[in-house]
């Protein structure tokens, strides 16, 4: 081959290597890992809520009836069987660990006598709230009224209801947890003697939806 042959085809060559070197350095290292789109839930955001969020939540589960007691603090005899249970209730967060919402909800048991006693609270309810990310851990307290019924008799009174709660949250939507709640219902007579004060503990499952 001619030296006028040689000339251009190094001087191709030598082009080729030159683009083929400058391609390279552009592509990133294969151990880099870096992806064009990160998941939202990557890393653990610093606060999950804000003043405006809300949540819905629907709970279902048992009702186990603790003790009673008279005004004096003796315990009176428990003919009340274990029971069903269950609740609506909204939240409104004023900030990201405190929120204000209302809850309604009811409960039955059978007695002893093959009677059915029936519970219908309602209330106001202030809800504190801990994050361990992915789990929550609200603790709150309601106060509200109660209607009950048994057979003929009926009453109208007071219930305080602190609850104790863990979820799981599973997406920016939805998170399920337990609930734990204790039912102080007092039944204030005008007879001292006659004034009962019922306790309750409460366990559910519940369903959580954030907006």
């Amino acid at each position: 081959m001619s030296k006028r042959a040689t000339r251009p085809t190094v001087a191709a060559l030598m082009i080729l290597c030159l683009g083929a070197a400058a391609f390279a350095q552009e592509q990133p290292p294969e151990g880099d890992g870096t992806l064009p789109i990160e998941s939202e839930w990557d890393g653990s955001p610093t606060e999950l809520y804000g003043k405006g969020d809300q949540t819905f939540v629907i709970a279902l589960g048992t009702v186990f009836p603790l003790f009673f007691a008279r005004a004096s603090g003796d315990s009176i005899e428990n003919n009340v069987k274990i029971g069903g249970a269950g609740s609506l209730n909204y939240n409104y967060y004023l900030n990201s660990r405190f929120a204000l919402g209302g809850e309604f909800g009811g409960m039955f048991a059978g007695t002893l006598g093959e009677n059915m006693l029936f519970v219908m609270p309602f209330g106001l309810k202030a809800t504190w709230h801990f994050i361990a990310s992915p789990f929550e851990f609200p603790v709150s307290l309601m106060v509200g009224a109660a209607s009950q019924l048994h057979l003929e008799n009926s009453y109208f009174g007071l219930i305080v209801k602190p609850k104790a709660s863990a979820y799981w949250r599973y997406n920016p939507d939805w998170s399920f947890g337990l609930d734990a709640a204790w039912w102080w219902l007092p039944e204030w007579t005008d007879d001292p003697d006659t004034t009962v004060y019922g306790n309750f503990l409460e366990l559910t499952l519940a369903a959580r939806y954030h907006f």
